[in-house]
């Protein structure tokens, strides 16, 4: 049963000097409020509590059974899940909004039935803000060509749904290698070894990424390829940790991230019906790919000739992969990497990103504070240390720009 449109008025409008009728509609902010939004049937969805060591309130995870789509609720969006039965109005909603927390946030529910449309959770598919504004202005050929272009891009996506099999097999001839404390010491001994190849190597970075010369884009194009292999191993290695703790590996693909970033990804969701560690190391053994990637490189690097083109590529490429640990494993930067996925397990606050955003835009735009205690110093610490830290990974790389051309 498909959610009816919003409610609308339509009138017929003739003025003094006319005789035609214009049709004009009016959208009802009534026939908004008075709709009923009904979730999936019950055996349609599954829903597992985060325990939560630092918010009030813990968080949950909505699974659709029927998809395999998964979403992260905050207790209020569980409250309000709870109560789109069918039989009650969004405005009915709203008031018991209100008397269970005594306060109201405008957002939410919009937000929550968008975030229930895309797991389609209810019944009815959304479009984005991006092709609604498109489409608004499809009159311009500039729009037009741009929306053609979204929509070849979003066509280009090459997936296989029977991947479980290939991961088992995978995990079995060797993979399973991975989790055992063997690769655990491997690993840490690597990360020694190429952090102090790396400090020699930046006593002089411009000698070390000089031996391009000439062939500076040969040089670009060989790190940029063997970085987005290093994706794709990153996304197995994901895989093989959802096999280790007996869990299903959905999909794998190749598709562009925002409709316009090509990327490697899999989908391990149903790591979040196992253990808070199981999800840890799911999340942890994939980025520390990169790890072991950038040591290599860098181990290398400081095996190589000075100033020749292995020295350079090797270097580069280190860098390159250490960087792309940091961005996975490092919570604070606005990104909803691995680290951020992590850090918000831990704590149970599953929606903190979108809420500490909100409560910095309220403070900026004085509307004023959402609520008081330790989750709003949980908020203040995200974006202050997201702020710094993405301002901190931008002097770095310009830094290292400066070097090697000066």
């Amino acid at each position: 049963m498909q959610r009816p449109a919003p409610a609308k008025f339509e009138l017929l409008v003739r003025r003094d000097d006319e005789e035609d009728f214009e049709l004009r509609q009016v959208a009802s902010v009534v026939g908004y409020l008075n709709s009923r939004p009904r979730r999936v049937e019950l055996e349609s969805y599954e829903v597992s509590e985060l325990r939560s060591r630092l918010a009030v309130a813990p968080g949950f995870v909505l699974k659709n059974t029927t998809t395999d789509r998964f979403l992260l609720l905050s207790a209020q969006e569980r409250f309000l899940w709870d109560q789109m039965d069918g039989a009650t109005s969004l405005q009915e909603i709203a008031t018991a909004y209100v008397l269970k927390y005594g306060e109201f946030d405008f957002e939410i529910i919009p937000s929550l039935l968008r975030k229930l449309q895309r797991a389609q959770l209810l019944t009815f598919e959304p479009r984005s803000r991006l092709r609604a504004a498109l489409a608004r202005n499809r009159g311009r050929v500039i729009v037009r060509a741009l929306e053609l272009a979204l929509t070849s891009l979003e066509r280009i996506r090459i997936s296989s749904h029977n991947v479980q099999g290939f991961f088992q097999a995978l995990y079995h001839y060797g993979g399973f290698l991975v989790f055992t404390p063997i690769a655990a010491i491997a690993c840490a001994v690597l990360a020694v070894l190429g952090a102090a190849a790396a400090l020699v190597l930046f006593r002089d970075v411009r000698d070390m990424l000089e031996g391009f010369g000439g062939r500076a884009l040969l040089g670009i194009l060989s790190v940029k390829l063997l970085f987005f292999a290093s994706v794709a191993l990153h996304q197995f290695v994901h895989g093989l940790a959802c096999i280790h703790y007996r869990r299903r590996v959905r999909e794998f693909g190749f598709t562009f991230l925002h409709g316009f970033v090509p990327t490697f990804y899999i989908d391990v969701t149903d790591i979040f019906m196992a253990s808070r560690r199981a999800r840890v190391v799911t999340a942890v053994t994939g980025a520390l790919v990169h790890l072991v990637l950038g040591a290599v490189a860098f181990i290398v690097a400081a095996k190589a000739p000075a100033g020749g083109f292995t020295q350079a590529f090797a270097a580069a490429s280190g860098i390159i992969q250490w960087q792309a640990l940091v961005v996975a494993l490092y919570p604070f930067c606005f990104i909803e990497m691995d680290g951020y996925h992590i850090l918000v397990d831990a704590l149970g606050v599953p929606t903190l990103k979108h809420d500490a955003i909100t409560y910095a835009k309220r403070l900026l735009t004085g509307a004023g504070r959402m609520r008081e205690g330790r989750e709003e110093l949980l908020w203040i610490a995200y974006v202050v240390l997201s702020t710094l830290s993405v301002a901190a990974f931008i002097a770095f790389n310009v830094w290292i720009i400066f070097s090697a051309t000066h």
